[in-house]
């Protein structure tokens, strides 16, 4: 056991050294010829990053729960983070450079320049978007099952709002507004909703219970529900009134045909050891009629592949947060099949996964940006050219 938390412990290190190494070595060292005292404050500034980031983030994140020292250490996370990326694209300007004759220091001093100016412009475009209302996004999935009286249904999505260190209360209320607004057919939360205890993060999440909608209200769990108490947060939602999805189906009904709204747990909740948590799609499904159309909400992407063996027309997921600050979302392609958008997997299950409504951690978005998205279920032209749809 104290082997492995060493070995965490080195990989962190290893890790943070060269997130942090590669811009100290790109503004301060290589071929810039800086005066001295600019080099020494320059590299007392990253050591005491280097050192401070896990304490901050042990002392945020950890059983302590110091909402300051989360944000602190979120931002420093986020910063460097952009720092990295750009220095290693500044080596490519300092290539054009040097191509075209420019000699140090003026060639490494414009790259630092440069690295510079793209980490300030993007960090602030960056935090604009991570704390500005998500835009609207429609997309249209036509579902080969789906029965006429279905045609044109309207889900709407909220996932991963992460209610967090920094109080988004207000931010929250317009979310709600948002939603309400769009006066969808249903309304579907996708886990994530928050880091922490229902009690810690009550303020930010009490808009939640305005949320209206013609038919349903459902939420499922994602995986940070179970860094703290999933327990919580699925009576908190039965509490104010929604559909709790815990391994479990709905129907709704329209025009006199039916839909199975399904849902499960996350797929770290069986490890999560929590009593009664796990997600089981046969169980979700267990006495919906099998020739129904089945939406599923299933936090993550990855758990596309249960889906395509049950026989699910659509699944809705969150957890890549569309990669949130680029190029990370090259990183999330590793871990899921799909980063963000609408896509097909085997015969009949298609996966429309979001990029969240909120973000986790860094309060910056990169060329990732939020949504609410509206999903609008199509009948497809050969259901209706095979005549009305099948009465239920």
């Amino acid at each position: 056991m104290a082997k492995s938390r060493w070995r965490r412990l080195l990989f962190v290190f290893v890790v943070m050294a060269i997130l942090l190494g590669v811009p100290w070595w790109t503004l301060l060292w290589a071929g810039t010829a800086w005066p001295t005292a600019v080099v020494i404050a320059g590299t007392v500034v990253f050591v005491a990053v280097f050192v401070g980031l896990p304490v901050l983030t042990m002392l945020g994140h950890g059983r302590r729960h110091l909402d300051w020292a989360a944000i602190t250490a979120d931002v420093l996370l986020g910063v460097a983070w952009v720092l990295f990326v750009w220095s290693v694209l500044g080596q490519l300007l300092g290539l054009v450079l040097w191509v075209a004759g420019v000699e140090d220091p003026a060639r490494s001093r414009l790259i630092a320049g440069a690295v510079l100016v793209a980490v300030v412009a993007l960090l602030a475009w960056g935090h604009f978007e991570a704390m500005r209302l998500p835009r609207i996004k429609d997309v249209d999935v036509v579902l080969d099952r789906l029965g006429a009286g279905l045609d044109g249904l309207r889900v709407a999505i909220l996932t991963d709002t992460h209610y967090g260190p920094i109080d988004r209360a207000r931010w929250s209320a317009a979310v709600v507004d948002r939603v309400n607004e769009l006066d969808a057919d249903i309304v579907a939360h996708v886990g994530d909703v928050a880091d922490g205890t229902v009690a810690l993060r009550q303020a930010q999440a009490a808009p939640l219970a305005a949320v209206r909608s013609r038919h349903a209200r459902v939420y499922v769990t994602g995986n940070h529900e179970y860094f703290s108490e999933a327990q919580g947060w699925l009576d908190h939602f039965t509490q104010i009134g929604w559909d709790v999805l815990h391994n479990k189906h709905i129907v709704v009904e329209r025009g006199g045909d039916k839909l199975v709204v399904a849902g499960v747990d996350d797929r770290t909740a069986r490890a999560s050891g929590l009593d009664g948590h796990g997600a089981d799609l046969d169980t979700a499904l267990r006495g919906a009629d099998p020739q129904l159309p089945v939406l599923l909400l299933a936090h993550q992407p990855k758990q596309v592949t249960g889906a395509v063996t049950a026989g699910v027309d659509l699944q809705i997921s969150g957890h890549t947060h569309g990669g949130q600050i680029w190029p990370f979302n090259l990183l999330v392609r590793l871990d899921q099949p799909v980063v963000h958008g609408l896509s097909r997997h085997g015969r009949r299950t298609q996966l429309y996964t979001s990029r969240g409504t909120g973000f986790w951690g860094p309060p910056f978005r990169v060329f990732a940006p939020s949504e609410i998205t509206v999903l609008t279920l199509r009948r497809s032209a050969s259901s209706a050219d095979s005549g009305p749809g099948r009465r239920r």
